[in-house]
């Protein structure tokens, strides 16, 4: 069992998987990063900023903690190393298909971006009409790099292959890339920042169930530093929650990961990171509950 602090410090009556309707899986690999390293340690620090959010969240006006928040603490037995990531896959998977199967919303915590192929597919699997929303800094379009297609800049041409892809906040990419990159389906960075219309265009490209995969890269690393491969630009903390917010309010969201956090020392990113996965949570409860 791994010694993961509790999210949110909650006391064991809001934290049994029997009563949860929320399961946080954290995946502690960082096999294929090419630039920063230490994404395996995002979760452990993610989780130990939550014991500093409040229960109650302004905004929602509620406490969706009380929902019950599971933490898988099982041990992985992949290897941390890019020999590993196939097995990782699979073990993500296997684990993001049984909680979708016991109708509770797995929540995936990296680990580099490459942990959320697992869920994807197993989303995929059970839903097979699935929208993946992306937020990010990379396309992430790559079949192949370093010799790995399970490389963390290849989990969108993994998605690609078992469903439809949104990608917003995008600002960085090869040219071989873009071939495999929808134009009707990509909000570039540069091109969303000053519209006002472009989040109700995003939502207007789910047509079924949704998964999102949220790389923190794709915030402006001057809120959010902390982060393997950052790159100037990106989403502020209104512009990310008002497109989850947004999308949550379809009431279709299955499933979610956030990934890429690699901590430094500091508290700012990992707070942010904890607060986001907390205030997904909150926007999951509400809709959910108003049967939007």
């Amino acid at each position: 069992m791994n010694s993961y602090p509790s999210f949110l410090s909650l006391p064991h009556e809001h934290t049994a998987y029997e009563t949860s309707a929320y399961v946080l899986v954290p995946v502690p690999y960082d096999g294929t990063s090419t630039y920063g390293k230490g994404a395996d340690k995002g979760p452990e620090a993610l989780l130990e900023a939550s014991d500093q959010l409040e229960n109650y969240d302004v905004e929602m006006c509620q406490e969706a903690c009380f929902d019950g928040i599971h933490l898988d603490r099982k041990p992985f037995s992949f290897k941390q190393g890019a020999d590993g990531a196939e097995d990782m896959v699979h073990e993500v998977k296997t684990r993001t298909s049984a909680i979708l199967s016991d109708g509770k919303t797995p929540v995936i915590i990296g680990g580099e971006h490459s942990v959320s192929i697992g869920a994807i597919r197993a989303a995929a699997a059970a839903h097979p009409n699935l929208t993946v929303l992306q937020v990010d800094a990379h396309s992430d379009m790559r079949n192949s790099y370093h010799g790995s297609s399970y490389n963390h800049a290849c989990v969108m041409a993994r998605a690609k292959e078992c469903a439809e892809v949104l990608q917003v906040g995008i600002r960085s990419t090869a040219r071989e890339e873009l071939a495999q990159i929808n134009d009707r389906r990509i909000w570039w960075d540069h091109q969303i920042h000053g519209s006002g219309q472009w989040i109700e265009e995003v939502v207007s490209h789910i047509r079924g169930p949704v998964y999102i995969t949220f790389d923190l890269d794709g915030f402006d690393p001057a809120l959010l530093p902390s982060t393997g491969t950052p790159q100037p630009g990106g989403l502020n903390w209104h512009e990310a929650t008002a497109l989850l917010r947004r999308t949550f309010s379809t009431g279709q969201v299955l499933g979610w990961d956030i990934t890429e956090l690699c901590p430094d020392g500091t508290r700012t990113s990992p707070f942010i990171a904890a607060k986001l996965l907390y205030k997904m949570i909150n926007y999951h409860k509400y809709y959910k509950r108003e049967g939007i």
